[in-house]
């Protein structure tokens, strides 16, 4: 996994794409060696899917508009929310990311907003370092924002609003200067519609909406994707493979990938440590990947819940890390919490008193018992 985002879209090179979508058995040459560029100039598909995109973010970048990127999973968001960063005057401040699926309620109003020495059991540090008073002068991401805690909702609003806030046990307020990114990959409209969601706060988030469109839609993009996964794991690997032949080209392209770029990354890591030889020989894309479409068959559903737990059992009940089953099946350790719990799969009462890092974390990830939400 790439250490930038798990759906990293960056590259080394910025030559033109072909015009075609794949050229016979082409050869992996080596670039010339150049300056190093800009962000924004790495990013993969800047001159394919994704040029609207940052033409929007170009308008937007300038202004001090928050901004709220949607999409499915693996697409990226994280990736754009750093561009637009990179792309305004703030670029020379901080870039502070926060994950909201990842923390529970009272442990999110801290991070964000800050605690004081003293002011609640076990409040050791100063409000000083909440996320908000790092991100001053700069930007802050709030990936995942749907998963936000409603009791939480009206005090990020009003910090939007009126740029103040007061940390977790204070009565002293502070003021910042900060420019929010909102991510997600749910449906926040729908979310206010079920009331859970904050009206007022949706339409402060969506002052500027970003859509980024799933790799299926973005199908020219994907022969660079490919190149460069394989450049970038071959290198790791201490690889040399130098063809990717036509015909794996085309099933790549032809598959519909969903979940997205982080999918086809975990793909092309596999298929190169699979490769034998300087010729990139993945196996069939579509092989060994679970179903994520949603559908109302219990058939679908019986195969992936079998496939869940096949990939957890492998990686004895782990999900998150680079052995974990999230990896396994190439999606988000996250994504597969919620996918888990929807399915109704627990782990082994046997393995519930081990501890560690069973769930890829600390122990937080997993749902207490009869909790009609998921922490992670």
């Amino acid at each position: 996994m790439s250490t930038e985002s798990n759906s990293v879209m960056q590259v080394s090179l910025t030559t033109a794409m072909s015009p075609h979508l794949f050229r016979a058995d082409e050869p992996m040459a080596r670039k010339p060696e150049r300056a190093e560029a800009s962000f924004v100039d790495t990013i993969v598909g800047r001159r394919g899917g994704l040029r609207s995109i940052l033409s929007q973010l170009k308008a937007v970048a300038p202004t001090n508009a928050t901004v709220l990127i949607t999409g499915e999973t693996g697409t990226g968001k994280a990736v754009i929310a750093r561009a637009l960063h990179e792309l305004s005057p703030r670029r020379t401040r901080n870039l502070v990311k926060v994950n909201c699926a990842t923390m529970p309620a009272g442990l999110l109003d801290s991070e964000l907003f800050g605690p004081v020495r003293g002011g609640f059991t076990g409040a050791i540090t100063s409000h000083t370092t909440s996320r908000f008073t790092l991100a001053d002068r700069g930007t802050l991401l709030l990936d995942e924002i749907g998963d936000i805690p409603l009791e939480l909702q009206p005090k990020l609003l009003r910090v939007l609003q009126d740029r103040e806030f007061e940390a977790v046990g204070s009565a002293h307020t502070t003021r910042v200067d900060v420019r929010v990114i909102a991510a997600t990959s749910g449906d926040l409209l729908q979310m206010v519609q079920d009331c859970k969601f904050r009206e007022d706060l949706y339409y402060r988030l969506n002052s500027f909406p970003v859509i980024l469109p799933p790799l299926r839609e973005r199908k020219q993009d994907i022969p660079e994707f490919v190149r460069h996964f394989v450049e970038q794991f071959a290198s790791a690997t201490g690889k040399v493979i130098e063809t990717i032949p036509e015909e794996t080209m085309r099933a790549i392209v032809s598959h519909s990938w969903p979940g997205n770029v982080r999918e086809l990354q975990n793909y092309v890591e596999r298929g190169v440590i699979l490769s034998k030889g300087v010729v990139f020989r993945p196996e069939p894309p579509g092989e060994r990947q679970t179903p994520l479409l949603k559908s109302t068959s219990s058939t679908l559903e019986h195969t992936v819940r079998e496939e869940v737990r096949a990939a957890c059992r492998r990686a004895n009940w782990k999900l998150g890390g680079s052995d974990g089953a999230a990896v396994r099946l190439g999606l988000k350790r996250t994504t597969l919490f919620y996918m888990m719990k929807r399915l109704g799969i627990r782990r082994p009462a046997t393995l519930n008193n081990i501890d560690g890092d069973a769930h890829g974390g600390s122990g937080t990830g997993r749902p207490k018992r009869g909790s009609s939400k998921l922490t992670c």
